[in-house]
């Protein structure tokens, strides 16, 4: 395996474990537990396992590790560990360096169910959160304390596409010896450099862009070699989120695809947030790549791309959102994301359904906000899809 190797050529091949067959295809390893030469050598194991030394799948797993450490090397970080989910990765994450009496800052603007795991399950265990508008880094330095232990928000937000500031926001929590826990599945490890920018933990649903065939559940968290074994693996093995052997083997065929089509779906995001942001039915089109976004420098910077999502926002309230999504061909309604389908979503009564009108106001979720993930589909079809369904709506 060369360190040389480009993103391409390291989504196909790194991390490769062969058996004695010597298959083309990575093997998926269907056990959960491992034999033992003697009694001895599993006294050995016990005490410390070494490099492909496994002792049950809970703890790790051939399939599995060869999908963490090419992920790792995608990412650019020194280790990874697998989980059963996205929401098990943030909640693993988060869980296994925060205890009782740490004090944690959030951007506001969080999926509900990341929501649900800040305020009420570490809120449960005595770990304090305070929220700020992630996009404002007065916000940040007022609400970072002595005592905070970690920082969390996703570098783009869900479903209003707000970039946060990696790099800045991590000198400032470091600055107080916190920890930087980023969410970064919108911009997929395609367009990542979180690490490098500073992100301590670094989490993905891999049920996203890195499956992106609608199959399986999955999630990774990636980090230092120290983080991930000595804090992330402790805390998820004993707590059960790993990942299974059969759903490694999927998102290892996924990452071969990867980059062909994370890039082909934000080219096609690109060309229809261009092509309609001044449709008639429409009072906005939020992108990162579109020139009128707020945080479109940061985004080129940080990114290189405006990404795989675009939220559209019907002038109609929610009767018009609902005309728009009825009267699509193509574009399917579902609440996922990163697909190779284009998929719509109504996040006010669904995603974000739970929280309060008042939360979804604050935030920008209004009843006649669409959540569109562009899929790999010819963007010709697309836009005849996008735009007849708009003038439907309007």
């Amino acid at each position: 395996m060369s360190e040389t190797w480009k993103p391409r050529t390291t989504a196909v091949h790194a991390g490769t474990r062969r058996s004695q067959y010597g298959e083309m295809s990575e093997a998926i390893f269907l056990t959960q537990g491992f034999v033992y030469d003697s009694a001895e050598a599993a006294e050995a194991r016990f005490v410390s396992a070494g490099e492909d030394e496994y002792i049950y799948a809970r703890y790790g797993n051939p399939t599995v590790r060869m999908f963490e450490d090419r992920i790792a090397r995608i990412e650019g970080a020194e280790d990874a560990f697998a989980t059963a989910s996205g929401m098990a990765a943030v909640s693993g994450a988060l869980s296994s360096i925060l205890k009782a009496g740490d004090h944690v800052v959030a951007a506001q603007a969080l999926f509900g169910s990341c929501l649900y795991i800040l305020e009420e399950v570490l809120g449960r265990f005595g770990v304090e959160v305070s929220f700020v508008d992630g996009t404002d880094l007065d916000q940040w330095r007022a609400a970072l304390r002595p005592d905070t232990r970690a920082v969390f928000f996703e570098s783009v937000s869900n479903p209003t596409l707000e970039v946060i500031d990696i790099t800045e926001v991590a000198k400032l929590a470091h600055a107080v010896g916190a920890l930087v826990v980023v969410d970064n599945v919108f911009a997929s490890p395609v367009f990542s450099d979180a690490v490098a920018q500073g992100a301590d933990l670094v989490v993905y649903s891999a049920t996203k862009h890195i499956d992106g065939q609608g199959r399986t559940l999955g999630g990774v968290i990636l980090g230092s070699r120290d983080l991930i074994r000595k804090s992330v693996e402790p805390y998820m093995k004993h707590t059960g989120g790993a990942m299974s052997p059969f759903t490694a083997w999927v998102m290892l065929k996924g990452l071969e695809t990867l980059d062909l089509r994370v890039r082909a779906q934000a080219g096609n995001a690109q060309q229809v947030a261009e092509a309609v942001q001044h449709h008639p039915a429409l009072s906005r089109v939020l992108y990162p790549g579109l020139a009128a976004h707020p945080q479109y420098d940061l985004a080129r910077a940080q990114m290189g791309a405006g990404g795989t999502v675009l939220s559209l926002e019907l002038k109609g309230g929610q009767p018009a959102a609902f005309r728009f999504l009825n009267a699509l061909k193509i574009a399917q309604i579902s609440n996922n994301l990163g697909d190779a389908k284009t998929i719509v979503t109504h996040p006010a009564t669904t995603t974000h359904q739970r929280l309060s009108e008042e939360t979804r106001t604050r935030l920008g979720i209004s009843p006649g906000l669409v959540r569109v993930s562009m899929g790999i589909e010819n963007v010709e079809d697309l836009l005849a899809d996008i735009t007849g369904a708009l003038d439907a709506a309007g």
